[in-house]
């Protein structure tokens, strides 16, 4: 049994699975999941867990070099904006309209489905390397 670290099972598997540019997404309750991708669902009830609760957990395991969000999540959810750029200070964080962002959803190998029910509080995770 693990004892630190990513305790999902599911979600551990997707990290190490995970080469240099792959791409996992982590999205708020509404979020659509194209359909052959994997979808695990953490959702226990609305809000529950946090968007950021995930991304923490996740940011802690997974070598990260891109984080791409949803442009209307400047405007309709600062402060996951701003928690976002927080986490990831030193990182590329790049937005596209949502519309975009739900056609690069289909090319991740996992979302991740939180009970967030707050809008826009979604991202994509780019997977960078370790040589260290």
């Amino acid at each position: 049994m693990k004892k630190s670290g990513m305790l999902n099972s599911h979600i551990a598997k997707v990290l190490a699975d995970l080469g240099h540019t792959d791409t996992i997404v982590v999205g708020d309750v509404g979020l659509p999941i194209p359909p052959g991708v994997l979808k695990i669902d953490l959702a226990l009830k609305l809000g529950t867990p946090s968007f950021m609760e995930v991304v923490e957990a996740i940011a802690e395991d997974m070598v990260i070099e891109k984080i791409v969000i949803a442009e209307e999540m400047k405007l309709d959810n600062k402060e996951t904006l701003h928690d976002i750029q927080d986490l990831f200070q030193g990182n590329e964080i790049e937005a596209c309209p949502h519309e975009l962002f739900k056609e690069r959803t289909r090319t991740a190998k996992a979302v991740i489905r939180t009970g967030e029910a707050r809008p826009y509080a979604n991202c994509i995770l780019q997977a960078g390397v370790h040589f260290g």
